[in-house]
């Protein structure tokens, strides 16, 4: 326990440099930004052509006039405060925003992964206990395809068959379980096929291991071999995998809400770097960067809860 403690705190110690490093990647994405953020934001207000007397009044609002390090304190300390800024173009606050949009694009991702847990697990035990036979090698076909196709195919077939021909789910927008399938489904694709291959992968290793063969011979039920010790030492290299996906399915999650029309972050964010919108490019890049440390604080937990050696000291 007093390990598992030591663990934790240092995972957390281990975030302080990768958030700093999220909160200056994302004040450098405006600083380094095409075109000078004082005209794009009168622009933004309506002033097709501002004079050098509006730009150099609105850059003295905007704090662009000091030096960049002394610009990057003012705006961290705001953000720490929880004020991620207001968009250029509503004037609205820019967290607000992203609160309103959050359960969407959270609803989409937890949809994707409920696919990978549900579809990529049960296939790669089934393709594990059936190593080399025509199940198997079904599986793996499978699993490259899905690995290898873009998302944007995936999404074209499935409007065509389930939305032009069976018309079982609406083409886009938000508001009911149905919406959520497809775009759940194209976000998941990839990491399903990836799953597969690894989990059977793990899971025939394990069903090798010396204790599996000493619990076939002690006359344990096989169910029991496989689900209770097996299965249980396969699935850590998977709760790692998943901890790095969660960011690859967020991230994903961008092009998906723009095919299917869905008001999510993601198409927020598009929207705001079409506009040219910098402080909502800033505040996206922050917001899904704690998010993404955070899950993978989660992630280290259940890798602890499901790893015994770890939690007695071990390496």
């Amino acid at each position: 326990m007093k390990f598992s403690f030591k663990y934790l705190i240092k995972r957390l110690l281990m975030t302080i440099p990768v958030l700093i490093g999220i909160t200056f990647l994302a004040f450098i994405l405006g600083v380094i930004a095409p075109g000078d953020p004082a005209v794009e934001y009168l622009s933004m207000d309506g002033v097709s052509a501002p004079t050098e007397e509006e730009i150099a009044k609105t850059r003295e609002e905007l704090g662009l006039n000091e030096n960049i390090f002394i610009q990057y304190e003012k705006w961290t300390i705001k953000v720490l405060k929880g004020d991620l800024g207001k968009s250029y173009i509503t004037k609205t606050s820019i967290r607000e925003e992203i609160q309103r949009r959050l359960p969407i694009t959270f609803s989409i991702s937890l949809m994707a992964i409920f696919f990978v847990i549900t579809i990529s697990i049960p296939l790669s035990i089934i393709m594990a206990l059936n190593k080399d036979s025509n199940i198997d090698k079904s599986g793996r076909i499978l699993s490259l395809i899905l690995a290898s196709m873009p998302g944007f195919w995936i999404a074209i077939i499935m409007l065509s068959i389930f939305c032009e021909r069976l018309k079982w789910l609406p083409t886009s927008g938000y508001g009911t379980f149905k919406h959520l399938i497809m775009p759940g489904f194209v976000l998941s694709a990839g990491t399903i096929g990836t799953i597969m291959r690894l989990h059977r992968a793990t899971l025939i290793e394990a069903l090798s291991q010396n204790y599996i063969i000493t619990a076939k011979s002690k006359g344990l039920k096989e169910k029991i071999i496989i689900f209770k010790y097996a299965f249980t030492n396969s699935l850590m290299p998977i709760v790692t995998l998943l901890g790095n996906y969660f960011g690859a399915i967020l991230g994903g999650s961008t092009v998906v809400e723009v095919i299917f029309g869905i008001p999510g972050m993601g198409s927020y964010v598009i929207k705001g770097i079409m506009s040219r919108d910098y402080p909502v490019i800033q505040g996206y890049v922050v917001f899904t960067g704690i998010i993404f440390l955070a899950f993978n604080l989660l992630i280290d937990l259940c890798y602890l809860l499901l790893n015994p050696r770890m939690r007695l000291g071990g390496e």
